[in-house]
């Protein structure tokens, strides 16, 4: 295939073994790799680790553009140094995806603060200093149970259901898989917690939806359009049964077409994504080439329509997807190279 379009990288994290074996074939991102070719784009493996960030440098350097995959928190670290090279890429003339200025914007739980006027939004209340949390929290917890969230995590870590049993007693269960349930004093869950404020600028607290157990609706987008969908039915923050957690059933990939998930489809693509970069400061052309949202069922209305829930973003890292989306991130990647 002649190379006709540009070269970009494809960026994740590893160590200097995965860095030295990487190839676009053997990688998890090898059908990205195929859709890229497929359009005359030529791309190559870029594995990231902070001890290497003067050789990516020089890597960088040499590509129009980088798509990143790399989670808030991997191997023991954060994104503090990755982020700052990713900064420096960008502002050498090169695009990022996802920048992260825009993860910043709409890939922290914040943005369900942000964005709760939105049709997807509930009660959402941001605690943005320790004490807003512990004067206000406590009277929260009697409209019901309540989902706590870090503002910057990823696998369940630090995202907690929370239901007041007594006055000064809450059952608290953790998103992490094999977490169990616990009685524990109000007040020493909430000092867990109040680290939180300070390393990750606050804490994000929400309703309970009742209708949990019918699973989550993951609606992947690139930048402005669905690109397919997931459906899971979760276990994180279920109340397990007396035999202890289960496991979750398999995310389920459907492309954007798939029937049952029209009309959040519409919602997305005419309504919510354009309000949320509005609201968000967000030109179009810098929406990530890949991210998603996560919705959960909440109350019918009065005609039995679902209606949804908006409980995260995706931004920094978000793999697997479905089969029809390495063909539309492609189809992005080079309207990105074509408008420099």
């Amino acid at each position: 295939m002649t190379t006709t379009h540009g070269k970009i990288a494809l960026l994740w994290p590893g160590d200097a073994e995965a860095h030295a074996t990487a190839t676009p074939e053997t990688s998890r991102f090898a059908r990205i790799f195929e859709a890229l070719a497929a359009r005359g784009i030529a791309a190559e493996p870029a594995v990231y680790a902070d001890d290497r960030a003067e050789a990516m440098r020089a890597q960088l350097s040499g590509v129009d553009g980088v798509l990143v995959w790399v989670n808030p928190l991997f191997d023991g670290h954060d994104r503090t140094r990755l982020d700052a090279l990713l900064r420096e890429v960008a502002a050498s003339g090169r695009w990022v995806s996802a920048h992260p200025d825009v993860i910043l914007k709409m890939g922290v739980k914040a943005v369900l603060h942000r964005t709760r006027q939105l049709g997807w939004g509930v009660d959402t209340r941001f605690y943005r200093t320790t004490d807003a949390f512990r004067t206000e929290f406590p009277d929260s917890l009697r409209t019901g149970p309540r989902v706590l969230k870090r503002n910057r995590g990823n696998g369940g870590e630090g995202v907690w259901r929370v239901e007041r049993v007594g006055p000064e007693t809450a059952r608290v269960l953790h998103a992490l898989r094999g977490s169990v349930q616990e009685e524990v004093a109000l007040a020493d869950f909430m000092a867990r917690c109040e680290g939180w404020v300070a390393s990750d600028g606050g804490i994000i607290d929400q309703p309970y939806q009742a209708r949990l157990p019918d699973g989550m609706i993951r609606c992947y987008m690139g930048a402005d359009r669905v690109v397919g969908f997931g459906h899971q039915f979760i276990k994180a923050l279920v109340p397990p049964p007396p035999g202890g957690p289960e496991e979750p059933g398999p995310r389920l990939y459907h492309g954007p077409d798939m029937p049952p998930f029209q009309r959040l489809r519409r919602l997305m693509e005419t309504e919510w994504t354009p309000q949320m970069a509005e609201l968000l400061g967000i030109a179009r052309a810098d929406l990530p080439i890949i991210w998603d949202a996560d919705f959960l069922y909440g109350p019918r209305t009065a005609d039995g329509e679902d209606t949804y829930v908006l409980c995260e973003i995706n931004v920094s890292s978000v793999f697997p997807i479905p089969d029809e989306a390495p063909a539309a991130i492609a189809r992005l990647v080079e309207a990105r190279l074509a408008a420099r």
